[in-house]
């Protein structure tokens, strides 16, 4: 396209693939080989190029005004050259800036752009990528492992591992663990590591830390290669002011809002993206398709979507003005958010869009056309907030918080949601995940182990922030490594084994993801059980395959729980969270279960069960008998024949008159019933013991459960779901070995 039509589309606002024609290009010009520059200045005096290669000095290389945009050619400049803009404003003063489109950059605290040529790698991921184009994102399996690259592993000296040997490891670990995704936290370019990447200086560049674009390209390649999904959090929520970004480019405000009121995050100080002008939305629209397409990224999680939707969010009164209407929406934010998802998944509908959304907007995940923001997927924070809540809570005192568990259910299938429990959740003070579990040590993994096994049969596609499938104890620190030593301790490798079993039994069973957004994937057995904390309910596959799920948020062991049962036959127990395997008690295992003829919550048959304390159930549940279906061609031929004597009779009939003959019917025989076979009882898998890792903080004190002796009789099941409680029962010592590492 000619460069007039390109300037067009950029200052239109529709120009999607910025990135092609801005920054730094190798390029030839006159027989010589060298670099096309090209950046937008609207408000600038002068634009030169500095970099050593001419001293940094301002005018040396200076680059031509074409309307707002500035362009030049200069030849005979190697790949890695640092470089940046020197920019001059109205007001005299010249600022130093790296390239908005830039693809490399110096490793902090360095701060230049580096010439780059981004063409040529050799991707190898191509059955992955169609595979996956041909499976719609609502109807498959998505269990996000959410990464920070420089703290998931460090090396000995506590230096960064580079992209490269992070793909080895982390993509072998991923799939072992049997995550389908992985998430990371921003890996734009930016200069402090405390901010995880979440305040951006180069939209368009993979931090330099962990090596080089090519690199990073390489990394994605091979998660791809082993199965796995990458997704990115991308921030056009807001950006940081340091001076070399793109905080008053041109010495006035060119990125961000000029609107004192809506032009600043002071809690987070930060600037917000003009979202009504049209080159800044080109600027995002363009960073977003380049991650997609580029970079083979599978999908963006768009950070903090609630600072772009309101106008007063963060703000106290006299800080911000309603909009045209009196309104307190950010009318141009919902307007670029709806054109960015309609770009990208108009392009890509196999890719994922996901809102970190944490308010009741409506519609978040709905297409544009019918009011909606366009995203396919959004983060429950309602769902995580409430649950967290609860299980911090003493068990002692669930029962007046059971609403939090069921409340999801009111609003879990009015958005496509994902369920997080990220990393925002185990940091600053908030404490890590089993550390917010109440009790002493075995309790905390009882009470995780339970959660998790809720979390994963709940409607919603699931993440999870690294060190908390182990059960990390301190809380993230992004500057150290996850604490990998714990899995030197037997509850630790417990549960790492519960959550990679939770995970395959996830990805195995469509009833867990196959209909999420629809009550025809769900439905309840016993939700008001608020008394024992316990529920029930159904997941559904679209063959009508079932899992039962039974959760009882109390330490306390109950006998004869009685509940109905959609289908009459035999429940098999195909996951218990309690078993030794997993760092339970291994005290109660339900074998196969069969039904009764008495009706139970709204179904013609019940089960009766033991709930081990503090537990998660699955159960398979039995298909039901269905009438085999008639052969057509067979079909046809009785009727045809019924008809022919019907007509035979009617004739003889007419023709000769008799007496009427009364049939006689035929006796009804009875079929055998079948004795089914009982199941044999899950094999117990032998634990290690090691020693306990002392707990980083004290939680909420929890009644000890009594020492139980002989396992007394159980209590005739009642109609309603009211159990016989007993204490639960320690596990005896185990005596194998400790293992050495």
């Amino acid at each position: 396209m000619a460069k007039q039509g390109q300037a067009d589309r950029f200052h239109q606002g529709t120009m999607t693939d910025g990135w092609r024609w801005f920054g730094a290009h190798p390029a030839k010009k006159r027989g010589r080989d060298g670099w096309t520059f090209r950046v937008w200045a609207p408000h600038a005096e002068a634009v030169s190029v500095v970099g050593d290669f001419n001293d940094w000095e301002e005018g040396a290389a200076p680059l031509a005004r074409k309307g707002e945009i500035w362009e030049g050619f200069l030849p005979d400049l190697p790949v890695y050259t640092s470089y940046k803009y020197a920019v001059r404003g109205a007001d005299g003063q010249v600022r130093q800036k790296a390239d908005p489109y830039g693809f490399h950059t110096e490793t902090r605290p360095a701060t230049a752009s580096k010439l780059y040529d981004i063409s040529g790698f050799k991707w190898t991921d191509g059955a992955f990528r169609e595979k996956k184009a041909k499976h719609p994102v609502y109807t498959s399996p998505l269990n996000i492992y959410e990464v920070h690259l420089g703290s998931w592993k460090k090396r000995g000296n506590g230096d960064f591992i580079d992209y490269k040997d992070l793909a080895k490891d982390l993509a072998a670990y991923v799939k072992d663990m049997g995550y389908t995704a992985i998430e990371l936290l921003p890996v734009t370019e930016h200069p402090l590591d405390d901010s995880w990447g979440y305040q951006c200086t180069g939209y368009f560049a993979p931090t330099s830390r962990f090596g080089t674009p090519k690199d990073f390209m390489w990394f994605v390649n091979h998660m791809h290669k082993n199965g796995i999904l990458v997704l990115l959090d991308w921030v056009p929520s807001h950006f940081c002011k340091d001076a070399q970004g793109l905080y008053e480019f041109d010495g006035t405000y060119c990125y961000e809002y000029s609107d004192p009121n809506k032009r600043e995050h002071a809690a987070w100080g930060t600037r917000v993206f003009d979202y009504g002008r049209p080159e800044v939305k080109s600027f995002l629209f363009s960073s977003a398709r380049f991650w997609l397409e580029e970079y083979h990224i599978d999908g963006l999680r768009v950070d903090a979507v609630a600072s772009m939707l309101y106008l007063d969010y963060n703000r106290k009164q006299g800080e911000w003005e309603p909009n045209k209407d009196g309104g307190k929406e950010n009318l141009e934010a919902v307007a670029f958010l709806r054109k960015l998802n309609s770009t990208v998944l108009g392009r890509h509908p196999h890719k994922y869009m996901i809102a970190e959304e944490s308010t009741a907007w409506p519609l978040v995940t709905k297409p544009a056309s019918d009011g909606g923001l366009g995203f396919n997927f959004k983060w429950n924070m309602g769902w995580m907030n409430d649950m967290l809540s609860y299980m911090k809570t003493d068990p002692l005192f669930r029962a007046g918080n059971h609403n939090k568990v069921t409340f999801s259910f009111f609003y879990a299938f009015s958005e496509n949601f994902v369920l997080p429990i990220s990393h925002d959740e185990v940091v600053h003070g908030k404490g890590s995940l089993i550390n917010k579990m109440p009790g002493e040590y075995d309790a905390k993994f009882a009470n995780l182990r339970t959660f998790f096994g809720y979390m994963m049969a709940h409607p919603g596609k699931k993440l999870l922030f690294m060190g908390q499938e182990f059960g990390q104890f301190t809380e993230w620190n992004e500057t150290k490594s996850l604490d990998w030593m714990l899995l030197g301790y037997d509850k630790h490798t417990e549960l790492q084994t519960y959550v990679k079993t939770l995970n395959a039994f996830y990805k195995e069973h469509p009833a867990f993801w196959q209909i999420d957004y629809s009550w025809e994937g769900f439905q309840w057995i016993v939700p008001d059980d608020s008394k024992q904390s316990v529920i029930a309910f159904l997941r559904k596959d679209a063959n009508g395959k079932q899992i039962l799920v039974v959760c009882n948020f109390n330490p306390v062991l109950r006998e004869g729980y009685a509940l109905g049962a959609p289908v009459a036959g035999t429940y098999k127990e195909v996951l218990n969270s309690d078993d030794e395997a997993f760092g339970g008690s291994g005290a109660v295992h339900n074998k196969s279960v069969r039904t009764h003829k008495k009706p139970l919550h709204g179904f013609e048959q019940s089960i009766t069960i033991t709930l081990p304390p503090m537990s998660t159930l699955y159960f398979e549940v039995p298909t039901k008998r269905t009438r085999k279906a008639a052969d057509p061609a067979k079909t046809a031929q009785t009727v045809k024949k019924t008809a022919a004597k019907k007509t035979a009779a009617k004739t003889t009939k007419t023709a000769k008159a008799g007496p009427a003959v009364k049939e006689e019917k035929p006796k009804k025989t009875s079929t055998r019933k079948a004795k089914a076979e009982a199941e044999p009882a899950p094999e117990k898998a032998p634990a290690k013991r090691g020693r306990k890792p002392k707990a980083e903080a004290a939680a909420a004190p929890e009644a000890a459960p009594a020492k139980r002796g002989r396992k007394p009789k159980a209590e005739p099941a009642e109609a309603a779901p009211a159990a016989t409680e007993k204490p639960a029962r320690k596990p005896r010592a185990k005596k194998a070995a400790k293992t050495e590492e």
